[in-house]
């Protein structure tokens, strides 16, 4: 039990902290690219309150990670108008990509300090032996990013994958395509629903699985490399 409030104590602030820039992220780039509606309800703001659903961010997440199940969640979205961006379609695409593409850049930051943080001697290389405290949250931490960013990026309704192929279908595809969106959420659970009650089929695995496995590896194999 012990364990399982400690590994809950290390990656539920990792996982606040990475949805919070993942939504802030999709603002800012709206708001770059013409569309204030995330600003003007305050939510350009890396303050957790202004960004965290109580089921999605916490309870969500917590129950998965008591019960042993795959860990995810969710964060109040950040209002995007679609018709106030310069360019709506390819102002949806860009503003997709920025939540996983923060993500990233969160990963990428994370393996330096993990580099640097082992170069340093304040901990053990990874593989070497029972890893710091230290080690344990940014490995943690470099995996729910990378989680996140391919996650999200399912084509899936509301995902940000959705969104992303939405602007890369024809326009008459695309029409077909975004009447989907009212039943996103029931695909999302019946995603869920299969993974938790027939794991045997392996569905996060054989889609999220090989780029989350490809990712980590470039991004331990980073911060091994700062380490030396």
């Amino acid at each position: 039990m012990s364990e399982t409030l400690l590994l809950a104590a290390i990656i539920i602030p990792g996982l606040i902290i990475a949805i919070v820039f993942h939504e802030v992220a999709h603002g800012w780039t709206a708001l770059a690219l013409g569309d204030p509606t995330a600003k003007e309800q305050r939510r350009l703001s890396f303050n957790p309150i202004r960004h965290v659903d109580p089921v999605g961010t916490l309870l969500v997440p917590g129950f998965l990670l008591a019960v042993g199940g795959p860990v995810f969640g969710w964060a109040k979205p950040v209002p995007v108008t679609k018709q106030r961006l310069d360019n709506p379609r390819f102002g949806m695409m860009a503003v997709a990509a920025a939540g996983p593409g923060m993500n990233l850049i969160l990963a990428f930051a994370s393996a330096l300090v993990l580099g640097v943080a082992a170069n340093a001697g304040s901990l053990q290389a990874l593989g070497s032996g029972e890893p710091t405290l230290l080690a344990q949250g940014l490995f943690y931490f470099i995996l729910i990013n990378v989680f996140l960013a391919f996650f999200n990026l399912l084509p899936i309704p509301p995902f940000d994958g959705s969104h992303i192929l939405e602007g890369l279908l024809p326009p008459s595809m695309a029409e077909y395509y975004e009447k989907l969106r009212p039943i996103g959420m029931a695909l999302f659970f019946g995603l869920i629903a299969l993974t938790w009650f027939a794991p045997q089929l392996g569905v996060i695995e054989n889609t999220v699985g090989p780029p989350v496995e490809w990712a980590m590896d470039r991004f331990i194999g980073l911060a091994q490399a700062v380490a030396g």
